[in-house]
């Protein structure tokens, strides 16, 4: 029977050939706030961000040392893993000064079986002293990926979702990380307002052509308390169906290069705040929907990645 690692370069797959046993990532919220909120870029945040939609602890979080407990408890449920990567997930993760991101990462990189750190955060905040800090955790023989929420390489789409940022911050953080040997993985989300297939595609294109070393792609979806939750009420907006998503899943999955990791290809939220498509509640039916689309297709990662006319005919025009 065929799993959809058999079809594309996984993270866990990655990690087991890297380490020899199996590493999970444990999600963190270390109880940071976003300049899209606070007011130094924007108030009220992205229109589409919720971030219980991620965040289980949601904003009253226990200590590092607990979340990791409580992380190891959930996966020894499913897997025996025992290395874990501590993953700095919820609003943006590089956001304080040095002393306290040092003492936040340190705290986890404490734990006998972290081995590790994944820093979500946005492209506008990753100054030259915070990848000077990661590229030091490398140098010490940890596993460090940046993780930057670059979503769309269109900023019309970033303006439209109050993103407070633009692909030329993105350009500049990649290039910065990447020149530090930090490997950087770039979420890519599927479904944003006023876009189509071309502009995922184009998306893909962009974040390629930079140069990049994971990906996460992820279907938008409608939560409580958020501005497209009233914009999706109102009829101006309309979600991914799910055989679209995985139709669009499967076409990017097949033109990326096969080295590059998907450290995730769908996103889900809880039932408790997710209004809609109700299909975002499923993960393991839209990835095994993947894995059936790439298997029907007879196509794995990187199939396409090389077809100059396949990126032609893809090409994004305003």
């Amino acid at each position: 029977m065929m799993a959809l690692s058999d079809y594309i370069h996984t993270f866990g797959q990655f990690m087991l050939r890297r380490h020899g046993q199996r590493v999970h990532k444990i999600a963190l919220d270390a109880g940071f706030t976003c300049p899209n909120r606070d007011g130094s870029k924007g108030i009220g945040g992205c229109t589409f961000c919720n971030n219980a939609s991620f965040s289980p602890n949601g904003r009253n979080a226990p200590s590092i040392a607990s979340q990791l407990a409580s992380g190891r408890r959930a996966i020894a449920k499913r897997t025996r893993a025992r290395r874990f990567i501590a993953y700095f997930q919820a609003y943006t993760n590089t956001y304080a000064s040095v002393q306290q991101l040092d003492a936040l990462y340190r705290e986890a990189l404490s734990e006998p079986d972290v081995i590790g750190l994944a820093v979500g955060t946005r492209p506008d905040c990753v100054p030259d002293a915070v990848l000077d800090l990661l590229a030091g955790y490398r140098a010490e023989g940890m596993e460090v990926w940046l993780e930057l929420g670059l979503q769309s390489a269109f900023d019309e789409t970033l303006a439209r979702v109050n993103r407070g940022h633009g692909l030329a911050e993105y350009q500049t953080a990649v290039v910065a990380a990447r020149r530090r040997g930090i490997p950087v993985c770039a979420h890519l989300i599927l479904g944003l307002p006023g876009e189509s297939d071309a502009h995922y595609h184009t998306s893909l294109d962009t974040v390629l052509a930079l140069g990049v070393d994971g990906l996460k792609l992820h279907p938008l979806h409608v939560v409580k308390g958020t501005l497209l939750a009233n914009q999706w009420r109102r009829g101006e907006y309309s979600p991914l169906a799910m055989r679209d998503y995985l139709r669009i899943a499967a076409d990017l999955i097949e033109r990326t290069p096969a080295h590059i990791v998907f450290h995730r290809v769908t996103g889900t939220a809880g039932k408790d705040i997710l209004l809609a498509p109700t299909w975002c509640s499923q993960k393991w039916n839209v990835l095994n929907g993947i894995e059936g689309e790439l298997r029907r297709r007879n196509h794995r990662q990187g199939q396409f990645a090389q077809d100059p006319h396949y990126a032609k005919e893809w090409a994004y025009v305003a």
